[in-house]
């Protein structure tokens, strides 16, 4: 059976869909090119000067790595030419990257954390790109604005991530179920490598950071507790898996089954809502479990139903196997949330 790459991929998707356009096409091509280019840094890291800190601090208050600024640049630098987009929003960036004067725009915000996991890329441990895709929501002829950044994650028409590890991988979907595509470095094309993803209805896994534990609320620390019991629902332990790397934790999730959790603590009152980004980080990951019949809450709410009211603002996210995600919202609502 012959291989297919990417772009016959979509192409073939797009010609299904009556609102087909070549600008979604041509965006999404735009992103995978600039995957390829952070890839081939990210792959020789540890032989050009790329690795350690940049001596600044981005939005989030983090030290800026140096690939993260390279991906954060190749990223703007090649959407902002692509004449598809409005405007983008990253989370190294505090307001809208708009357009520059002189280039043409088209109907699509793009929003991105150019380089999830970095502070991993010393221990070559996986780190990856995360993007979500909307429709602008003002009229194209005028300037772009925070409404069109700020939607529900449920209004989201591309998401996915790019995995660069072992292999580079891109997972993304459309709308219309997950796709898994592995870089083939011999020809340079992503390669249809996992067809219609679907995440396991249970799984054996949670992964949490238990070092927090002390600053989980009862809720928290219950669901932790259920999945070390015996007499549990599957009638044994779950194995407990953690990277620290959202975007890796997220992959073998979604492959094997289980449960992701990254919930509120209680460290910083400014921060009641846990580290993770709803519009860079749990939106897109959780379009993408929703796609592959899995489940994305922040305990109480789905998360592609939570109104944005900040381009970083932050949420709790229990996302995976459905069995396991109902299972914490069970405990969760016994709780009184």
């Amino acid at each position: 059976m012959p291989e297919v790459n990417v772009t016959e991929h979509l192409l073939l998707n797009q010609k299904k869909s009556p609102m087909a356009r070549g600008q979604f096409t041509h965006l999404l091509n735009q992103l995978i090119l600039s995957f390829k280019i952070i890839s081939r840094e990210v792959t020789k890291a540890g032989l050009v000067d790329v690795l350690g800190f940049t001596g600044e601090i981005n939005v989030q208050g983090e030290e800026v790595k140096k690939l993260d600024e390279y991906s954060n640049n190749v990223l703007i630098h090649r959407m902002s030419r692509a004449g598809v987009i409005c405007a983008m929003s990253s989370e190294e960036n505090e307001g809208i990257i708009e357009i520059p004067a002189g280039f043409p725009t088209g109907d699509y915000v793009l929003i991105f954390d150019p380089l999830d996991g970095s502070s991993n890329i010393e221990a070559n441990i996986n780190i990856g790109t995360i993007f979500s895709v909307y429709r602008r929501k003002t009229p194209s002829e005028q300037p772009a604005t925070l409404e069109d950044l700020l939607q529900q994650g449920v209004n989201q028409v591309a998401a996915g991530y790019c995995l660069y590890g072992s292999s580079t991988m891109m997972v993304m979907t459309t709308g219309s179920g997950v796709h898994g595509f592995t870089l083939d470095p011999s020809v340079g094309e992503f390669l249809l490598s996992h067809p219609d993803i679907k995440i396991p209805e249970r799984g054996s896994i949670y992964s949490i950071n238990e070092g927090y534990t002390r600053y989980w609320d009862a809720a928290t620390r219950e669901v932790v507790d259920y999945f070390k019991e015996i007499d549990n629902e599957r009638k044994s332990p779950y194995s407990s898996r953690y990277i620290g790397s959202l975007v890796a934790d997220f992959h073998r999730t979604l492959l094997y089954g289980g449960v992701f959790l990254y919930p509120a603590d209680m460290r910083d009152p400014k921060k009641p809502k846990g580290k993770l980004r709803l519009m860079s980080e749990a939106n897109p990951l959780s379009f993408v479990a929703e796609q592959a019949w899995g489940l994305a809450t922040d305990g109480v709410h789905r998360i592609l139903d939570i109104q944005p009211t900040a381009l970083h603002q932050r949420v709790p996210l229990i996302i995976g196997s459905p069995l396991e995600v109902e299972k914490v919202r069970e405990i969760y609502r016994k709780h009184g949330y």
